[in-house]
């Protein structure tokens, strides 16, 4: 079944590679009357509409599938060629965009920006992923995304890390969400997709540091399965959230646990949780005391981290290019001896009052003080909950997959002897 699958797949691949190819250069160049070479464009030139929405088409046929062989064909295979299939689509044909992980900054960017237009494909790209997790678990991370299966086929002697140092790794995707949002917020920068490490792979384009940087995850995939999802993917925060209450979700085993362990090391992302023994169950008064310590904690440290945060907003709004360019403009002028960058000699030749801009800079300063308190308290919030996680036992009883922290890829099940059907 799954030979059938992949033959379809690289069918329909041949089929819109042709249609994209006719729908390319529909009008010719104009031509000059001087000697003019037309300059290599560095962003992606856009699309026929409906070929926008195959592309929202091929993303919801390749969850369907993805779900089917986590769910019900309990494949490991299916999921693999699933995630070939989306490393030739979604990867090099579409070079990465429209990408779920980056779209969040498009939906940011619209709810604080009322003149932006947020496009219906980049809200679908957004949304769909995140139902399918509410209903199915992560299957979008197991093989559709593009970003997380360049990493899978390369994740092939992986080591298992400390439960700590996965979680103190793990609150890096919440510093990146929070600045992600904050810069989007501001209408500064989509500092997701500036500094995606992967798309410059698939481009072909990218500068020689981000090739290194693809190149060097790439390189530690092998030993330490998927660096980018675990520890930096800002969107897999979302789906981590959702996958946690989704109403199905992959199973180590089709039956009942029989606690043969050997699924104990099959997961290369140490999502497995292990079966806790009653017997070192703790003290119902010391975790009372434990729990009424974190209730007086945690707001500490949101408060902390909030003042912290706020300390930094000057720093923070820099990277917006009008706070930037007010500083530069001040700075010229107790530094009148001095040759005036580019972007000030721009600025004064069109002719536009420097009010204005002092104005304009001065309430997006404010948006970063306000959003340094909040992004600040954010992060105090989540390291607090996560050093709770860390002192508390969970008590379960068999070997079952970490909704949150599980990526759905299949390789538990190979390991259970049950199959289904049995008792």
């Amino acid at each position: 079944m799954s030979k059938k699958l992949i033959s379809i797949f690289l069918f329909l691949l041949l089929i819109f590679s042709g249609i994209d190819s006719m729908a390319k250069q529909r009008f010719p160049k104009p031509e000059f009357e001087k000697k003019y070479t037309v300059p290599d464009t560095q962003i992606p030139a856009s699309r026929a509409l409906w070929l926008e929405y195959f592309d929202v088409f091929m993303l919801v046929i390749c969850l369907s599938v993805v779900t089917w062989f986590v769910l019900k064909k309990r494949s490991r295979l299916g999921v693999l060629s699933v995630s070939v299939f989306s490393i030739i689509y979604f990867g090099f044909y579409r070079k990465g965009c429209v990408c779920a992980v980056g779209s969040m900054q498009n939906i940011t960017l619209g709810l604080f920006n009322t003149e932006y237009h947020i496009p219906l494909t980049v809200i679908a790209f957004f949304i769909i992923p995140l139902l399918f997790t509410l209903f199915f678990g992560r299957t979008f991370c197991a093989g559709v995304c593009p970003l997380g299966a360049i990493q899978d086929i390369v994740a092939l002697r992986s080591i298992s890390l400390k439960k700590w140092v996965q979680a103190m790794l793990g609150l890096i995707p919440f510093v990146y969400l929070g600045l992600a949002i904050l810069y989007a917020a501001t209408s500064t920068d989509f500092v997701i997709c500036r500094y995606d490490p992967f798309i410059g792979i698939y481009r072909l384009n990218a500068s020689f540091l981000m090739f290194s940087i693809g190149a060097i995850l790439l390189l530690m995939g092998i030993f330490i399965a998927r660096p980018y999802c675990r520890f930096l993917c800002p969107y897999g925060v979302l789906l981590n959230w959702v996958s946690r209450i989704s109403k199905k979700h992959l199973t180590i085993t089709p039956a009942e646990c029989i606690d043969c362990r050997l699924c104990e090391d099959s997961c290369p992302f140490g999502a497995i949780q292990i079966p806790t023994p009653e017997k070192i169950r703790e003290n119902r008064f010391i975790t009372v005391k434990r729990l009424m310590f974190f209730c007086i904690v945690i707001p500490l440290l949101i408060f902390l981290g909030g003042w912290t945060g706020s300390r930094f907003y000057e720093n923070l709004s820099m990277v917006n290019l009008k706070v930037r360019l007010a500083n530069e403009l001040l700075m010229s002028k107790n530094e009148a001896n001095e040759s005036q960058s580019i972007e000030i000699t721009t600025f004064k030749s069109q002719g536009k009052p420097e009010e204005k801009l002092y104005s304009e800079a001065s309430v997006i300063v404010k948006q970063f003080y306000s959003g340094g308190w909040i992004l600040g308290g954010f992060i105090g919030l989540v390291f607090g909950l996560t050093l709770a996680q860390l002192t508390f036992v969970h008590y379960q009883k068999g070997y079952t997959p970490n909704k949150g922290t599980c990526l759905s890829c299949g390789r538990c099940m190979d390991y259970c002897p049950v199959k289904k059907g049995e008792k």
